[in-house]
Parts: structure tokens; C-alpha cells; sequence
């Protein structure tokens, strides 16, 4: 049986990330971008990293980050994956990748108009240009940065994309299993959709997440 990989992002708190690692979680996400409610200080997250069990993926949220402000982090927080979820070109994503020796997933905003050979001529071009690309992370198009609690257009997705790429935009465990069985994508991340409040995770509905994705998943297998 196929098994979707599980991203919980935005997480800030030593007890959330336990959480979600002991729900199943493959990755963790930190975000380091100031201005979110979801922002977690380098010093803070290299406290939480020390704590996780090896097998886990620690994911690094970056809006228009420069060289030094990646490095700065990585200096206190040993992330495994960079995620650049800004208005960062294909030249800057490699740059800093390359600067700091770690692999990249690159967010993109999924807007109405996009098409799947946008979305595919988009992925092509990250992987010409770096074999520290490692995906796509599919979102929906809001003002901001993520987070934002909206769901695309599915559709929009090609069906030879989809197993390479990451689902995220209003995910919650309320659609997950109808969000799997149609696109069926590598992995999903979620945020708001574990949320209380902006920034405010809730282990129950990271559980009740993680959950939905398992039937999902025994679903379709």
C-alpha cells in the first residue's frame, strides 16, 4: 500500500512536535520568517531539534531570505530541508541551497490561471538547475505567505505531477481522505488545518489529521 508522507508545519512548541512524531508525522516544519504567527527564533528551534527521534525530517520555512539570514538559522537550528515559500527566482533557491549544502523544496502558489504545463514546466526548470531540487510543494494562492487556511483548484494538478509533489493549502483532516483520493500526492503539509488559532497548533487535530491521511491512504489501497 501505497503511504502519503505527512508534514505538520508551523510548529513552535517542544510538546507539538512530540505530538506529531509520535502521531506519525515524516516531517516537521519550522517556520523562520518574522513576520508569521508562526515564527519560531533559531535558538528556539535548535533547542526542539536536539529532541527529535532520527527519521524525521526537519523542514526550514524561508520567505526572501538572503545567504546569511539562511545561514545565520542553520548555524543554531541543523535543519535537514529548506522550503522557500517567497518570491525567491529559481537563480536565488539554488544559490542558497548551494551556499549552505541542503536540499530544497520550492512552495508554489497556485493561482486560478496556472495551468499543468506551468506547473510542470515550472518543476522542470527547478531540476535543471539543481540536483539539490527535490519537489514541488503546491499551495494556494493567497495574499501573504502560506498559512492561509485556502484550498486550490486540485484540478489543476497533472496527474504525472502529483506523485512527485507535495499538497498543502486548507488541509485539514475534514477533506484530507477526499483530498488524497483525488490527487493522490506524494505527501501533504498542513498548518491552519491543526490550528486553534493562528499559530496556535492543537494535538487533537494534528492526531485527527494524521488519521485521516492512514484511511485515506487504506482506501485507496
Amino acid at each position: 500500500m501505497k503511504r502519503t508522507r505527512i508534514k505538520i508545519c508551523g510548529l513552535s512548541s517542544a510538546e507539538h512536535v512530540a505530538a506529531a512524531v509520535d502521531a506519525g508525522a515524516d516531517a516537521i516544519g519550522l517556520v523562520f520568517y518574522p513576520k508569521s504567527p508562526r515564527y519560531i527564533a533559531p535558538a528556539e528551534a535548535g533547542k526542539i531539534i536536539s529532541g527529535i527521534a532520527p527519521y524525521v525530517s526537519v523542514v526550514g520555512l524561508f520567505v526572501n531570505a538572503s545567504i546569511d539570514e539562511v545561514r545565520q538559522v542553520l548555524e543554531a537550528a541543523p535543519i535537514s530541508l529548506l522550503q522557500f515559500h517567497g518570491d525567491e527566482s529559481v537563480e536565488d533557491c539554488v544559490r542558497i541551497a548551494e551556499a549552505v549544502n541542503r536540499p530544497f523544496v520550492r512552495a508554489v502558489r497556485v493561482a486560478a490561471d496556472m495551468t499543468g504545463t506551468d506547473l510542470l514546466q515550472c518543476e522542470q526548470d527547478y531540476r535543471a538547475a539543481s540536483t539539490l531540487f527535490n519537489g514541488l510543494l503546491l499551495d494556494a494562492h493567497v495574499d501573504g505567505y502560506g498559512g492561509g487556511g485556502k484550498v486550490f483548484d486540485w484540478s489543476l494538478i497533472p496527474k504525472e505531477l502529483a506523485p512527485r509533489a507535495v499538497l498543502s493549502g486548507g488541509l485539514s483532516a475534514q477533506n484530507a481522505i477526499e483530498a488524497i483520493a483525488r490527487v493522490r500526492p506524494y505527501a501533504v503539509d498542513v498548518s491552519s488545518g491543526v490550528e486553534v488559532a493562528k499559530g496556535i497548533k492543537d494535538i487533537a487535530r494534528i492526531r485527527a489529521f494524521i488519521d485521516a491521511v492512514g484511511k485515506a491512504d487504506a482506501a485507496i489501497g
